[in-house]
């Protein structure tokens, strides 16, 4: 039930994130300000993610894990009520930027928390899980939000996603038991709670470790590479491929299963074996985003490409965090700046794919970029694997968070 709970929260900040994308044109007539000014509630959005991922955490190192998952929620519920009763847009913005305070180190210290819930062995499926309520609100973020918007208007929207912060705070704190949201430290995933000066040093101490390093790199490439195509979808199927303006809706339903199942199987592979599968998934999301650009002009082969680029994309997110949190040692920091990088990634994806347009080199250049960005990844990934085949810590199963919570409750 634990878990439910943190995919719950999961959901409402997914929503939170993706919903503004299907009410821009509401927001911006609603507030009287012009696509541009509107465009940055996404923008905002995700750089406060990339920064507050790390800030809020390091903040909060050597406190217990449970109250700082409800305060996080408690600040999301509050980001999004003053969405909803926005006069301005100054206010508005404001509100996205409290609601995005909490995204990063939610997922973060959540990813903790959540494989304490379970055995060392599905250590990556708990994470998976909770992930899936990240992976479940891209699938209906976008038509929820218009649905909603179209039918009561933008507001209710942010209502509705305030009640289900509110629900996913509430559970949080009924569910999460005592001993899975101690506070954690360095070496010390069970969370024996260390003075907080000096646990904050120890966490940032771990980021002396090569493998974390690695890891977040290989995170900012995988997803750089898969939201830089991503970002350009719309004008790939509507200029290169033929589908009307009408079909992108369903195509990135399309997608955002492919998330879901990516997410599943990702986590059930990583168990297994956790290398091998970030490498197969990076492999497999170049060769898709190769192959998308190669055949971009049949309908057919988008529909399943599509697919595919949410499979493999996001089949690397639960390998990720637990192998950087074991490299780390399981410090909650390493975790949220999985979540940091990720973002940049984004960013840094999304530019270099409206670069590649603006040179005239057409709407599926993106996907060639895209391939070349993961195929960057792909190399540093191998990098890490090989070195943890030699004794570095971060390869293997996700179990060093696991283990040790298990020897505090034995």
């Amino acid at each position: 039930m634990g878990l439910l709970a943190l995919a719950l929260g999961g959901f409402g900040i997914g929503l939170t994130e993706f919903v503004i994308a299907g009410l821009l044109p509401q927001v911006s007539r609603g507030l009287d300000v012009s696509t541009a000014a509107a465009g940055w509630l996404i923008s905002g959005y995700a750089l406060t993610v990339a920064v507050g991922a790390i800030a809020v955490t390091a903040a909060t190192a050597g406190m217990p894990q449970k109250p700082i998952l409800v305060g996080l929620l408690a600040l999301f519920v509050a980001g999004n009520l003053l969405c909803a009763l926005a006069p301005n847009y100054p206010t508005m913005l404001l509100g996205r930027v409290v609601a995005a305070l909490c995204h990063g180190s939610f997922f973060g210290i959540g990813s903790l928390v959540a494989r304490r819930l379970v055995p060392p062995e599905r250590a990556s499926r708990a994470v998976a899980m909770m992930f899936a309520g990240l992976t479940v609100a891209n699938v209906l973020g976008v038509p929820f939000g218009a649905l909603v918007g179209e039918r009561w208007g933008w507001r209710a929207t942010f209502w509705a996603i305030t009640a289900i912060g509110a629900v996913a705070l509430i559970a949080i704190a009924a569910l999460i038991p005592r001993w899975a949201g101690g506070a954690g430290g360095a070496g010390d995933a069970g969370g024996a709670g260390v003075g907080r000066k000096a646990d904050l040093r120890s966490q940032l101490h771990a980021f002396h470790s090569t493998q974390v390093w690695l890891t977040l790199a290989a995170t900012a490439l995988g997803y750089g590479g898969m939201f830089g195509a991503f970002s350009y979808l719309a004008y790939t199927f509507t200029e290169v491929t033929g589908f009307s303006s009408t079909d992108v809706a369903w195509l990135l339903v399309v997608y955002g299963t492919g998330l879901v199942v990516g997410n599943i199987a990702g986590g059930r592979g990583a168990d297994h074996n956790r290398d091998v599968t970030l490498l197969v998934s990076l492999a497999g999301l170049a060769a898709t985003l190769t192959v998308f650009g190669l055949l971009a002009s049949s309908r057919p082969a988008a529909v399943i490409l599509v697919f595919l680029l949410g499979v493999f994309g996001f089949a690397t997110v639960p390998g990720m965090i637990t192998r950087v949190t074991d490299a780390a040692g399981g410090v909650p920091l390493a975790a949220s700046a999985n979540v940091s990088a990720s973002n940049v990634g984004n960013a840094v994806g999304a530019w270099l794919g409206g670069l590649v347009i603006s040179a005239g080199w057409g709407y599926a250049a993106p996907l060639y970029v895209g391939a070349g960005i993961v195929g960057v990844g792909l190399v540093v990934m191998g990098w890490a694997a090989r070195g943890s085949v030699n004794g570095d810590r971060g390869g293997g199963r996700g179990t060093a968070t696991g283990d040790a919570v298990e020897a505090q409750r034995s």
